[in-house]
């Protein structure tokens, strides 16, 4: 007869095809049944935390909720920083462990429920008559609240047998939210008629706007208002007019086309939080910029907001598309066409970087200049945390938000980036899986690196920016005089690391090194390993969104 961890499993699988783990005594009976009696795909890791890590980077890559697994105890506390990362950049995933027995806890039993509780992630825990029951509950939950969850095993009750295998509903997801009621319809009302009046209107989008699909419609609205448009860092590509749009706002954007955006009369903001970093430490919109926002949140996330609508991001925008189509062509006519009296390209562009630094290391601008010419088109761009995100973000454009996924950022967490190599090949198995990664998380990480390497075979890269320190320390406390000490790392030899596990590592130290790249990228994948390439960059030179940061914490 099927255990309770047949049950959680079989019914687990149902919705969910994708599982990263490590196994243990807690959750050896739920691998089991994963692995003999279900179709899902176990993928496994080599540290706990990794196996959120790449439930969550499979999330972002492909909008399919995928499930991470430990054990009890020393297992599931791994997965805690994970798991606050998970919670706060609002990503789905069910993760199954493993927990004390119903009897009590164990001399190396914690308070795994008040743990989860800690870092935002709610608990289900799992009996003998309701196991199935309960699972679909934990991903209804996630699925709801955009959130992980930890689906609890009771020790005691994992092996115990539990019958046929019950019926179970479908987890019920809400619809998306629409405006509602006077309230809102006057305020779409009045956003429609600032765009119609606007001289120099821009709409901005984020993470939400993409997963509200609101492409096709914000790429309306803008050619109806002539709207210059940009992103924030998670929202890249989501609006199709390339030529009209200045790229990613806040730091990681170009002077000029951050200046433009400044010049905006009427600004309107979809599915974006408008932090600080987006936000440019409140610089980027001109005191005089009208300001609106349209979000899921309860209220407006900025002061510099004037009008918020409580909805989601496509049915507004498609509620606004359809205001200005219903306004006569002369209501229209002074939506004037801003966007094609400035050369967007220009603007947007960044600095080229010298090929070495003054100290005789390579320049990170003109490195990541020349790896993106080099990048295959298909390219998924998985970062880790750490001063060097600032060169992918600026450097490297993608096709779609799903391309450029940044783990670790919402916590301000480094570390996580070799995992995430692993829920990305498994979610986009005809891309090449490309992560940018620092010395400093990388080297946190390194459990993973053989998953990374396993994982993506030869569609897999990586790029390590070694500077031989924690830059964004160095950066923010070394320039202020503080000891350095603790801030540098001896300089490691990450291609040796790869090579160790399969993987082809290559040290650049110059553009020219740059050429293997190019070369790898022309094989056939089936062809190739795992490319690892080792950076020797030079830690003077600052990415401009850590400048502001500098400039602001001065």
């Amino acid at each position: 007869m099927p255990t309770v961890s047949a049950h959680v499993a079989l019914t687990l699988a149902q919705h969910i095809d994708a599982v990263f783990g490590v196994m243990g005594n807690g959750n050896a009976y739920f691998l089991d049944a994963l692995e003999t009696q279900t179709d899902a795909v176990f993928t496994a890791v080599r540290h706990e935390q990794g196996a959120v890590v790449a439930a969550d980077a499979h999330f972002r890559a492909s909008g399919r909720i995928a499930a991470g697994t430990s054990t009890y105890g020393a297992g599931f506390t791994n997965t805690l920083t994970a798991l606050a990362e998970a919670v706060q950049a609002h990503v789905p995933l069910v993760l199954v462990v493993g927990d004390e027995p119903t009897s009590g806890p164990r001399p190396w039993d914690v308070d795994q429920i008040a743990l989860a509780s800690a870092v935002g992630a709610r608990t289900y825990t799992v009996g003998r008559a309701d196991a199935a029951a309960t699972t679909v509950i934990a991903i209804e939950h996630a699925l709801t609240y955009r959130v992980p969850v930890v689906l609890a095993i009771p020790y005691d009750v994992a092996s115990l047998e539990a019958g046929p295998l019950p019926a179970a509903p479908e987890p019920r997801i809400p619809a998306p939210l629409t405006p509602r009621g006077a309230f809102a319809d006057g305020m779409l009302d009045d956003i429609a008629e600032a765009l119609r009046g606007a001289e120099r209107p821009f709409l901005l989008a984020g993470r939400g706007a993409w997963l509200a699909d609101a492409g096709a419609a914000l790429g309306e609205l803008a050619d109806l208002t002539g709207a210059l448009t940009a992103s924030s860092a998670l929202g890249r590509g989501v609006f199709p007019a390339a030529e009209f749009d200045l790229g990613v706002t806040g730091g990681f954007g170009a002077d000029g086309a951050m200046q433009l955006v400044r010049s905006a009369d009427v600004a309107v903001v979809f599915g974006a939080s408008l932090n600080q970093f987006t936000m440019r430490f409140g610089e980027l919109f001109a005191p005089g910029t009208r300001v609106f926002q349209i979000d899921t949140a309860p209220a407006a996330t900025h002061p510099h907001v004037g009008g918020f609508v409580r909805a989601d991001a496509r049915l507004a925008a498609e509620a606004l598309v359809n205001r200005l189509r219903a306004a006569s062509p002369k209501e229209n006519a002074t939506a004037g066409p801003w966007r094609e009296t400035v050369d967007v390209m220009t603007a947007r562009a960044y600095e080229a970087g010298d090929d070495l630094a003054p100290d005789g290391r390579l320049d990170p601008r003109s490195a990541a200049r020349r790896i993106a010419e080099l990048l295959p088109d298909d390219r998924v761009v998985v970062s880790d945390g750490g001063h060097f995100i600032g060169w992918a973000n600026m450097y490297w454009p993608v096709a779609a938000p799903d391309r450029m996924m940044m783990v670790g950022t919402a916590f301000q967490s480094i570390g996580q980036g070799w995992p995430s190599v692993v829920g990305a090949a498994l979610a986009r198995r005809d891309s090449t899986i490309v992560l940018t990664s620092g010395d400093g998380g990388g080297l946190m990480a390194i459990a993973d690196l053989e998953s990374a390497v396993r994982a993506a075979a030869g569609r897999g890269m990586a790029v390590i920016w070694n500077d031989a320190a924690y830059g964004a320390e160095v950066n923010l406390y070394g320039l202020k005089g503080l000891a350095e000490g603790p801030m540098r790392i001896p300089e490691v030899d990450f291609a040796a690391f790869g090579a160790a596990v399969g993987a082809e590592g290559v040290v650049v130290r110059t553009l020219a090194d740059l050429e293997r790249l190019s070369s790898w990228a022309a094989e056939p994948p089936a062809e190739r390993r795992f490319l690892l390439l080792d950076l020797r960059i030079s830690g003077d030179v600052i990415a401009p969104y850590q400048q502001e940061i500098i400039r602001v914490n001065s």
